[in-house]
């Protein structure tokens, strides 16, 4: 009896330090995430609110408005309730060229700050004192948005005998924020990679460590434009490329002259009654019910950097070298928007007659 009360101890004592060993998970000391580290920083940075997304109503890059809100948009009301119906502004405002745009946000409204904390805003002049106190257009500030995180992220968090004593999955910016934000010089947290960051220009990188996360954090994040302007019509072409131009404007046939300012002119109606054909070989030919012209197209580069050269030798008024600033499509109608920097204007139009 005694020889099994004896094993019977002793299986016990082997099922104990088991049980035991399960909650002794121990990281590598180097994937421990430390308060007030390089890499918990710039982590920090990456999450907190970005402000600038919706400019085209605020201008303030420091903070952004919380939905719901309304706006009067050239007397339009409208009521935002996501980023989405931020387009809905911009079509309103980009209705006319020629109009004088006027943007009347109706208080109270939330205020969203940097670090995700919420400011009931009641009047105008309330709403200027805070976004007086944001940094100007394309000043530096803080947050990085070079970089976006893929959710979920999973963090362990271990006591001082490295038992692990919570595990935190994080689904937003603003949770990651917050428990960052938090973090004590005690904290002994490790991130469970491998995790997925996504690059401006959309390709996705797997992170398999800290050291490797804080890199390219540190290398990418000033390598894009962070739209921290207030010019909300800049960022119209992120998802162009000359291939898709090509297949836009060689796609339809009667392309027509719908703007075209030269050097403070409007020269559209000196237009009026001709039609362009794009050739994806390069070439354009502008005719009329009497003429004929020949000339020439080319594009480079990518997004909102893609330059159109333009000669038709007998059409001097079309000839530079543009910025595509818009490829817009509405049922069968298409729109190809070309801008210069001096504020020249050149949109083509067709009904896409293939």
């Amino acid at each position: 009896m005694k020889f099994i009360t004896v094993l019977m101890l002793a299986s016990l004592s082997l099922i104990s330090c088991r049980k035991e060993e399960a909650i002794l998970i121990e990281g590598p000391a180097s994937e421990t995430l430390k308060a007030n580290s390089t890499v918990a920083n710039l982590l920090l940075r990456t999450a907190m609110n970005d402000g600038s997304n919706d400019n085209i109503v605020d201008n303030a890059n420091c903070f952004s408005l919380g939905f719901p809100f309304t706006v009067f948009v050239n007397g339009w009301e409208i009521t935002v309730t996501s980023e989405e119906d931020l387009d809905t502004v911009e079509d309103i405002l980009d209705e006319f060229d020629d109009d004088e745009d006027t943007i009347e946000i109706e208080f109270p409204i939330i205020i969203v700050l940097s670090d995700f904390s919420e400011q009931e805003i009641n009047s105008i002049e309330e709403f200027e004192d805070f976004a007086d106190d944001c940094e100007g257009e394309n000043e530096y500030d803080d947050d990085i948005e070079c970089l976006d995180l893929e959710y979920p992220i999973t963090a362990s968090v271990f006591n001082s005998n490295n038992e692990l004593i919570d595990t935190i999955t994080f689904t937003t910016d603003e949770e990651l924020y917050n428990f960052l934000d938090d973090l004590e010089d005690e904290d002994i947290v490790n991130i469970n990679f491998p995790i997925t960051v996504i690059l401006a220009d959309g390709t996705e990188v797997s992170i398999p460590n800290l050291d490797a996360l804080e890199e390219i954090i540190d290398e990418v994040k000033d390598d894009c434009d962070e739209d921290d302007d207030y010019d909300y019509n800049d960022d119209d072409c992120d998802n162009c490329s000359t291939e898709g131009l090509s297949d836009f404007i060689t796609a339809c046939e009667g392309w027509y002259v719908k703007d075209l300012e030269r050097n403070d002119m409007d020269l559209t109606d000196q237009y009026v009654g001709y039609t362009f054909t794009f050739s994806a070989d390069g070439s354009i030919t502008a005719e009329t019910a009497t003429e004929s012209f020949t000339g020439t197209w080319e594009s480079s580069g990518s997004g909102n950097n893609i330059s159109v050269i333009i000669s038709i030798p007998d059409l001097s008024d079309f000839n530079a070298n543009w910025m595509l600033h818009e490829l817009e499509q509405e049922g069968n109608e298409r729109q190809v928007d070309l801008r210069m920097e001096n504020d020249d204007e050149l949109e083509f139009r067709s009904n896409c007659n293939p």
